[in-house]
């Protein structure tokens, strides 16, 4: 079901519902990065939020700003943060008693984690893929660990990803003390494996 909802800074974002008949929980689901085509649509979001509906999760997909019908500029990553903070109120106020919970995919899920860690947040998270550094020695993308509530927290990563090492997520996810979830033969669009990470996230926030 297609929606809108308002950010704090006056901007309408383009959203989607996936809400099974007597859902149990909500999750509000980030897409990867709009500079790389990454929309609310992405094949791999709309697979995930398929299986979440069908294990009894409403899902909100919703684009950044500047993507599709969603109103302003896309941002690097700070600006995207007031969105995902709209669209965790847009799922608690449509379904105030189910636990909500935030995943994102690549810059998506980076986004989802600094906006848990800008308001202290200790929902349930999953992080599929998300970038540890900045590819250009700029540091770290993910919060610093101190930054963080402590909160039910997964990431999931193909063991052949092409923009993060394993070994740096699983270093970053034990500082934070989450789990991490290693999908064999994938890369990080995880084509032909979506059933799997499917299946991670519904265990996770299930």
């Amino acid at each position: 079901m297609t929606a809108t909802f308002e950010t704090a800074d006056g901007l309408t974002l383009e959203a989607a519902w996936s809400t099974p008949e007597t859902p149990r929980g909500a999750v509000v689901l980030c897409h990867p990065d709009p500079r790389q085509r990454g929309t609310m649509n992405a094949p791999l979001l709309k697979s995930l939020a398929g299986a979440m509906s069908d294990a009894g999760l409403a899902v909100l997909r919703f684009n950044f700003r500047g993507v599709g019908r969603s109103q302003g500029v896309m941002g690097d990553g700070t600006e995207e943060v007031a969105d995902v903070d709209a669209a965790v109120r847009t799922a608690r106020d449509t379904h105030p008693d189910l636990k909500t919970g935030v995943a994102g995919w690549s810059f998506g899920g980076v986004v989802a984690l600094r906006w848990q860690a800008q308001t202290a947040s200790r929902f349930e998270y999953a992080g599929i893929a998300p970038p540890v550094w900045f590819p250009d020695d700029r540091g770290r993308l993910l919060p610093e660990p101190g930054e963080l509530e402590p909160a039910g927290r997964l990431f999931v990563i193909g063991d052949r990803d092409q923009f993060t090492r394993v070994d740096d997520l699983r270093s970053y996810a034990d500082s934070i003390g989450a789990r991490l979830e290693v999908v064999e033969g994938s890369d990080h669009f995880f084509f032909f494996r979506e059933e799997a990470v499917g299946k991670a996230l519904v265990e996770h926030f299930g």
